[in-house]
């Protein structure tokens, strides 16, 4: 989907990855807040990143769509499997246990909010942003209270 007005293409691309630049970054200042690993400039490299590999893919199946098939998916996916080896990297075991799942999942939801504004799904990036900054804000919170009753 592409933003209707009489925009370039090269604003269009432009208004895409600073939106996926912003949405990362406030996931990432979510992170950075709390002193976790993978905080706001990863997150935003992250969005960023999956946003241009959206938009090459969309580029790509464009540019030779009538001269052979191609499939516009296959390079976004590969996002979704290369994202993990950077979630994986997040990932610390100390002891008995594991800390850093939840910002790996973090980066994982961040490459899907890119990839949406890649192709231009801006409602749901924003609406998949705020869920997932709530997720971590007010789910950190009802964790704490848990954690404190089975104590």
């Amino acid at each position: 989907m592409e933003i209707k007005t009489l925009w370039t293409p090269e604003i269009q691309l432009l208004v895409k990855l600073l939106l996926a630049a912003v949405f990362g970054g406030v996931i990432g200042f979510e992170r950075e807040y709390f002193g976790k690993a993978a905080g706001l400039r990863t997150h935003c490299l992250v969005a960023v990143a999956s946003c241009l590999i959206m938009e090459i893919s969309i580029g790509i199946f464009e540019m030779y769509k009538t001269q052979t098939a191609v499939d516009p998916s296959r390079i976004a996916a590969q996002v979704v499997s290369g994202i993990g080896f950077l979630g994986a990297g997040a990932i610390l075991r100390s002891g008995a246990s594991v800390k850093g799942l939840t910002t790996a999942a973090s980066l994982w939801a961040v490459a899907a909010i890119g990839l949406a504004c890649g192709i231009g799904f801006y409602l749901a990036a924003v609406f998949t942003t705020m869920i997932v900054v709530a997720i971590l804000f007010l789910f950190a919170k009802l964790e704490t209270r848990i954690s404190k009753r089975i104590e």
